[in-house]
């Protein structure tokens, strides 16, 4: 499909406004699962890691599906895609407040809920893209604030509708809103060339005729003949005895000739039928060959192979709090009375503010993307260093904030894929790097449950997260540094449409 230039405007800010409120009501249950989590936690009575589970999953399921969701979006387009995931994040969010036990959870939350969020985010990061390229970092940003603002209002929702109609019929009123999202996705228009002739598709009603073994006119020949032959006969044969045995013997001639051209003819189609699928096969394998080849060409990409390190590392040790600081904050004996705001809430407000500044940090030419994402890396890290060290809501409050507005590098995230191996190749590269990003939304938060079951306190947990976040940061920053270009730009060159971020390529 070949697409216009992207209009900067126009069409693409209804884009940007209803993935906006896309993200806002698929992610907002999901990113705000820490006010479920204590309520799974008393109603199940199973440990931390394995309760942890339910809510990594859905946050991590997605993404690590994301090849198969760019897959879909390439395949059917955002539209479509939009709308069958609403009905997923809506289903999954309704049947799980009819869950008996905690593996009911794990399908009905984490595995349904979570594949649709992911199909809902790659479907509104690509159609954003298409229709935004000066603009760009402002339009990942603001459709990126949809899930910190959905985080922000749910943490707090939830929390009520859980007082007043109990945790089911808070997931079933949860599930109901959840279902504007099929409206939502009925309005992402894609971004096509009128002029360029469409690909046809390969589906049935397309097959030339000459491919089926049976056609309809050709099946029924020879009964049509024999119907007709017999009507004939039995009218000469109350006329005339004789002649009706020479038109017997003569229509028994014709019609085994006509057997033997329809048994050529069976043939004929038989073979031209199996070269078909031998061609059609051959041409899938060769497609399949092609997207590993393309991944290998993208790992040779020493700044994106240091990307789906960071990234996977950062999730590991990043998304933790998001889930569990508000039990961090139980765990620290700190009284309700003191809340001013729930932690959850505070890190949902200050990552939309932080989406929002670095999304627009993004787009001066001055500033370069990548450093600007390895320091909030390194921030991030330090911050995890200091939990442990907070014993009052205030100082849990103010980290709470430092690292919702670090953890709006997601914003950031699409920029410098795109800016790393080019918008031709970002729904491939962004779908091999959110799987990594969903591997490591998926370990992170059970990892820490288990370092608390194992010690009962949470410091050697975020004392190990903010090591991995640290670590991934570093490995990315050497990727980058100018020095390390230079002594490999001297021994390998990269195919085209790659390149690796030149530190000062933007000043």
């Amino acid at each position: 499909m070949a697409f216009r230039k992207p209009p900067d405007g126009g069409w693409g800010w209804v884009i940007v406004v209803v993935s906006f409120f896309t993200q806002f009501l698929c992610y907002g249950s999901p990113l705000a699962v820490g006010v479920l989590y204590l309520e799974w936690l008393d109603a199940f009575g199973e440990g931390k890691g394995k309760t942890a589970w339910v809510g990594s999953l859905a946050n991590g399921i997605g993404l690590l599906a994301s090849p198969v969701c760019s897959i879909c979006v390439s395949s059917f387009g955002a539209r479509p895609v939009a709308i069958f995931s609403g009905f997923m994040v809506a289903g999954g969010l309704m049947m799980s407040s009819f869950a008996p036990n905690i593996y009911f959870l794990y399908v009905s939350y984490g595995i349904v809920v979570g594949l649709g969020c992911g199909l809902l985010y790659t479907a509104t990061v690509t159609i954003t893209c298409q229709y935004f390229d000066k603009r760009r970092g402002l339009a990942l940003g603001l459709i990126s604030t949809g899930s910190s603002v959905g985080l922000f209002i749910y943490a707090a929702l939830q929390r009520e509708l859980i007082e007043l109609y109990g945790l089911d019929g808070c997931l079933l009123i949860v599930g109901a809103l959840s279902l504007n999202i099929l409206a939502c996705g009925s309005l992402m228009r894609p971004l096509e060339s009128s002029s360029s002739p469409q690909p046809e598709k390969m589906c049935v009603d397309k097959v030339p005729d000459q491919y089926f073994v049976y056609h309809e006119k050709e099946k029924t020949i020879e009964e049509n003949i024999s119907i007709l032959e017999k009507g004939y006969i039995d009218e000469k044969c109350v006329n005339n005895v004789p002649d009706c045995k020479q038109d017997i013997i003569l229509n028994k001639n014709v019609l085994s000739s006509i057997n033997v051209n329809e048994k050529d003819t069976y043939k004929k189609k038989v073979v031209e039928q199996t070269n078909f699928c031998k061609q059609l096969a051959k041409r899938k394998w060769q497609l399949y060959l092609t997207y590993w080849k393309e991944t290998m060409v993208l790992f040779k990409n020493k700044v994106f192979s240091a990307l789906f390190v960071a990234i996977l590392l950062f999730d590991i040790g990043g998304f933790p709090p998001s889930l569990l600081m508000e039990d961090v904050a139980r765990s620290a004996n700190i009284s309700e009375d003191d809340y001013y705001m729930p932690l959850i809430s505070i890190i949902g407000i200050m990552t939309t503010i932080g989406k929002l500044i670095l999304g627009i940090l993004a787009d001066f030419k001055w500033v370069n993307t990548l450093y600007l994402y390895v320091t909030t890396l390194l921030m991030t890290g330090v911050a995890l260093f200091a939990i442990p060290f907070a014993k009052s809501y205030l100082t849990l409050a103010m980290l709470s904030g430092i690292l919702g507005f670090l953890t709006g590098n997601w914003s950031i995230f699409p920029y410098v894929t795109t800016k790393t191996v080019g918008i031709e190749k970002l729904t491939h590269a962004y779908g091999i790097l959110m799987f990594f990003a969903g591997l490591g939304n998926s370990l992170g938060p059970p990892i820490v449950g288990w370092f608390y079951d194992w010690t009962q306190e949470y410091n050697t947990a975020f004392y190990f997260s903010g090591f991995c976040v640290l670590l991934g940061g570093f490995l990315l920053l050497l990727a980058a540094l100018p020095c390390w270009n230079a002594c490999t730009d001297q021994s390998s060159k990269l195919p085209p449409n790659t390149y690796s971020y030149k530190v000062a390529s933007n000043t």
